[in-house]
């Protein structure tokens, strides 16, 4: 169990949907206590496996004091929405005001492969899917409207950060949620 580096927006594993687990096994328990431990010391309050160079569907969370962690998660998102502040640690000092659902209920497996559900509102729900998100490759600015994610992207090219995760100067990929931001009711 270890922290590891965290990976920054332009690597191509944060925009590659990762794969399911199939395997719930030792090496799985090491990953989610890697998770949590990288995401503590970060400190976030969520953590997907691609952020850390894993592309497994695995992600931590620490919300209200209650650390979690889910696997191979499925979400129902309520149809009211909310805005608020949304930052990321593959995106340091970067925040924006970003529409989610209100309401999410996530189902998935916790790392012994027993069945489990997560409810939660306001900033579990953000985190939930925001975690889900990573895990299908997509950031959190490809939730934003397009001035604010042009916005975003002159402040990213800015940072001095930005590029130091690039293979060959490729330009980053932007793409749209495949979730349904008026989902199904809960």
């Amino acid at each position: 169990m270890s922290i590891q580096p965290i990976r920054l927006f332009g690597d191509p594993v944060l925009t590659t949907p990762a794969s399911a687990v199939l395997d719930f096994d030792k090496e799985l328990r090491t990953l989610v206590q890697d998770l949590t431990e990288t995401m503590l010391e970060a400190p976030g309050a969520g953590l997907a496996a691609p952020q850390i160079g894993v592309p497994l569907r695995v992600f931590v969370w620490d919300i209200d004091e209650a650390i979690g962690h889910l696997i191979n998660p499925t979400l129902d998102l309520s149809a009211e929405l909310q805005d608020g502040e949304e930052g990321c640690l593959s995106f340091p000092a970067l925040s924006y005001e970003t529409p989610r659902a209100f309401r999410a209920v996530a189902k998935g497996f916790n790392m012994y492969g027993e069945p489990i559900t997560v409810e939660g509102t306001e900033l579990l729900a953000r985190c939930l899917q925001h975690e889900t998100d990573h895990l299908d490759g997509i950031v959190f600015i490809d939730r934003l409207s397009v001035e604010d994610r042009k916005l975003a992207m002159k402040e990213i090219r800015e940072s001095e950060w930005f590029g130091t995760a690039l293979d060959g100067g490729d330009s980053p990929v932007i793409k749209t949620s495949p979730h349904n931001m008026f989902g199904k009711s809960i």
